[in-house]
């Protein structure tokens, strides 16, 4: 029986192996894909951190200057495996789990094959950015243009000369429209069932997550309407072009909803030169149309669903108290969750992802190596 494993080879896993080793406790980290930061590997190209270099690097080995400010993609990979690397982390590629078990002294994970791996103690580290959702809107079998996850979109190009419907409004959806405008399409139109709260990514060099991190942990009736005088200062009135005001404040939705806002890197621009065309909600599908929430209808030739993720946990263990209804962990990035079982990389603030991958990993490791 193995004493540690590590479920996750992306940020979180990697912060918490890392700090484990430097406790001197060794780890196993096992990982579904071909190598280290799976997800972040299969995202769109253009795709840049909306968090700074300087605070967005894991325990014990900056992002390297020549990265640059905002560090793309392919940076970061990387940079994750040199990550790995300088702290030689036994990381086992290609493993797929497909079922967690508690076992006399520990946990039994199934694995893809039929094998079994078992450990005294497992740090969950896939992620909530684990599976791709799709909603399950009426009529969506019958219709015959294309329709793709944004976890499958990479680039315009497929999509020159295209009339594409993007749904959802979150930092994926926006900047996905944005490189459809900038690539080719024809016509791109952005579905929003829920106006977003847009902040400028940087005001005079000053990045907005310094913001969040000075302002995220202020009470929701502070925060909300400083975060809203702000808005108004940093962003055009978007009304006439058809995406509202919030009416629910910032610090409430991320308290309620783990929600963060939408950093503009080009959507605003692109609204405003009608490049991008906001439309209402998706209700349903015909052979040829897509009905929307305000009684129009459009007829796009691809849909990119920019609808989000699931954490996937569900489906590997088979007791349900330990995660919310969005199936987020209850209890996560540092306590036990039960004996032995420990979730980390599952909180969202306004900090970043990755520094709250760091902060993580230093709690649950420093946990285990106490015990």
């Amino acid at each position: 029986m193995q004493n540690v494993t590590v479920l996750g080879a992306g940020a979180a896993g990697l912060a918490v192996a890392a700090q484990l080793k430097t406790r001197g406790v060794e780890s196993v980290v096992l990982e579904r894909g071909p190598g280290v930061a799976t997800s972040w590997r299969g995202r769109y190209d253009r795709l840049r951190l909306h968090t700074t270099r300087r605070l967005s690097g894991l325990p014990g080995l900056p992002i390297p200057r020549a990265y640059g400010r905002w560090v793309r993609r392919d940076d970061l990979v990387r940079y994750l495996e040199a990550y790995a690397g300088k702290f030689d982390l036994d990381v086992r590629t290609g493993t797929t789990v497909q079922r967690i078990v508690p076992v006399d002294g520990g946990w039994s994970l199934k694995l893809e094959g039929g094998g079994e791996h078992t450990t005294e103690k497992l740090v969950v580290a896939t992620g909530y950015l684990h599976t791709p959702a799709v909603p399950e809107w009426p009529g969506r079998e019958q219709w015959t243009g294309t329709l793709v996850h944004s976890a499958q979109y990479r680039n315009a190009e497929p999509f020159r000369g295209q009339n594409v419907l993007v749904v959802g409004v979150g930092n994926s959806g926006a900047e996905i429209a944005t490189d459809l405008a900038e690539g080719g399409a024809a016509s791109v139109s952005i579905a929003i069932r829920t106006p977003p709260h847009i902040v400028r990514r940087t005001v005079a060099g000053w990045p907005a997550q310094l913001n969040g991190l000075l302002l995220g942990r202020l009470p929701a009736r502070v925060f909300d309407p400083m975060a809203a005088t702000m808005a108004r200062l940093e962003v055009p009135d978007l009304r006439p072009y058809g995406i509202n005001r919030p009416t629910v404040g910032l610090g409430t939705r991320l308290r309620t909803s783990r929600y963060v806002p939408l950093q503009d890197v080009g959507i605003v621009r692109d609204v405003l030169a009608r490049r991008v065309r906001p439309v209402a909600a998706v209700q349903s599908f015909t052979g040829t149309a897509v009905q929307l929430a305000d009684g129009s209808s459009i007829e796009p030739d691809a849909l990119v669903a920019a609808t989000g993720y699931g954490s996937g946990l569900r489906d590997l263990f088979k007791d349900p108290s330990l995660f919310d209804p969005t199936g987020v962990p209850h209890v996560h990035g540092g306590p036990a969750a039960r004996p032995g079982l420990y979730f980390t990389g599952y909180d969202v603030n306004l900090g970043g992802m990755l520094r709250q991958a760091g902060i993580d990993g230093r709690a649950v490791a420093r946990t285990i190596a106490a015990r």
